[in-house]
């Protein structure tokens, strides 16, 4: 194998940074990147099989392999997880298997219109003008019904070619995540405007010389103020606590929690502090359970909010369940059962999300905040656990949750947090 020369490399290097017939103008995407490197090295290896011309005369014309034919090309079409499909004139000539997992496993050889059912990616895809610059289009329902893609379409070859690569990006998490937020901020400006313009109204009318005079409806009136401004306190507090938890999400706690002795606890703090139904409250906890891996706080609100879901929703007089036994792969199992009047399927997968109410006006005459079950699938999510809900309409509701056990470490950074400091104690 001959020696390259400067005018070689230097040829070379230019078809590998500015060629036209095997660039791949793609975004950030790998395709993007490979297939110009891929390019330059075909055009080296070519370049190294040839003889070295003299210095004072100029090196020859160097001709680009149509990398598209490449052997190679096929591959680098399936290390792309997104779907991936090369078209000319309209046809979809190679796809990839995401590709063919979304729009059909047919879809070579078909009219790129009918395999993309869209308005403006069908005109653009069928379209034989040149294309000198990529483009981007969102596309609706592609797949299913909610989900988003965005499809990016680039030219392949020279600027005369009439070969498109198109690249679609599921924009779906995305979306809904944007949604989820619009919807968030929707709901808690809600929930905050409504006790707060009944107490903007009953001040004003306390503010009337003639009403602020009759001490009985002086007293009516501010019971419910206090009570709309306890309920945004609530509301307020909850929405503290759903934020720092999602800040803590992706930092596994390090503890030690005995999660018996807190679940006895919290029973003990309900059946003193709700009256008759605080007393149906039952308990049933396994022997020698090891401690779950936790943040005591947390789990101490997660069990707070199961119960009181079922104190309030549960029928007066029948019993709440709480027990805690030994779950799947040393898993800790802790559920929450009442005998209320259950929830509709349609509504289960939706019960997690804020502010969502089966009932919102019974809901809110309970006080509810319609955030406990979001605040206690995110200590879920940040616990590494589990939570599962089943319900049947007329019987009731039970909440699961599954819990993963300690590691040694935690364990003992838990106790060297529970000894006491040799500094610790009072002077005489």
């Amino acid at each position: 194998m001959n020696r390259l020369s400067i005018s070689q490399i230097t040829a070379s290097l230019a078809v590998l940074m500015l060629g036209t017939g095997g660039a791949l103008l793609l975004g950030a995407s790998p395709v993007g990147i490979a297939l110009p490197i891929l390019a330059g090295l075909v055009v080296l290896l070519i370049a190294a099989h040839g003889h070295d011309p003299e210095p004072d005369q100029p090196a020859p014309p160097i001709e680009q392999p149509d990398l598209i034919d490449h052997p190679d090309f096929p591959t680098l079409l399936e290390g792309i997880s997104d779907p991936l499909m090369l078209v000319e004139k309209g046809k979809i000539v190679r796809a990839n298997r995401a590709a063919q997992r979304l729009l059909g496993a047919h879809i070579e050889g078909d009219d790129a219109r009918i395999a993309i059912r869209h308005p403006a990616a069908a005109e653009r895809l069928a379209s034989t003008a040149p294309l000198a610059d990529p483009f981007m289009i969102e596309l609706v329902g592609l797949g299913s019904r909610e989900q988003r893609w965005q499809m990016r379409v680039a030219p392949v070859g020279a600027v005369t070619s009439m070969r498109r690569l198109v690249h679609l990006v599921d924009h779906s998490g995305t979306h809904a995540a944007e949604r989820m937020r619009v919807d968030f901020v929707a709901n808690a400006s809600h929930e905050l405007r409504t006790p707060l313009a009944g107490i903007l109204g009953f001040i004003e009318t306390l503010a009337d010389p003639e009403l602020g005079k009759d001490h009985e409806t002086r007293q009516r009136f501010l019971k419910i103020m206090d009570g709309e401004a306890r309920r945004m306190q609530r509301l307020i507090d909850d929405l503290i606590s759903l934020s720092r938890i999602e800040a803590e999400k992706y930092r596994a706690p390090d503890g030690a929690v005995d999660l018996s002795e807190l679940v006895a606890e919290v029973v003990g703090i309900f059946r003193s502090s709700h009256g008759a139904r605080g007393r149906d409250v039952e308990m049933e906890i396994a022997h020698s359970l090891p401690p779950v891996l936790g943040d005591r706080a947390q789990l101490s609100q997660l069990v707070h909010n199961l119960i009181g879901n079922s104190v309030k929703y549960g029928r007066p007089d029948t019993p709440i369940r709480v027990t805690l036994t030994e779950g799947p792969s040393g898993m800790t199992r802790l559920a929450v059962a009442d005998e209320g009047e259950g929830i509709g399927p349609d509504h289960l997968p939706r019960l997690t999300e804020r502010f969502y109410r089966v009932d919102s006006g019974r809901s809110r005459a309970m006080g509810g905040t319609g955030l406990g079950l979001a605040i206690v699938k995110h200590i879920v999510e940040r616990h590494r656990g589990r939570l599962d809900i089943a319900s049947t309409l007329g019987k009731g509701t039970t909440i699961t949750i599954l819990l993963p056990p300690a590691t040694d470490e935690g364990v003992a950074k838990t106790d060297e947090r529970r000894r006491p400091s040799a500094l610790s104690g009072t002077m005489s």
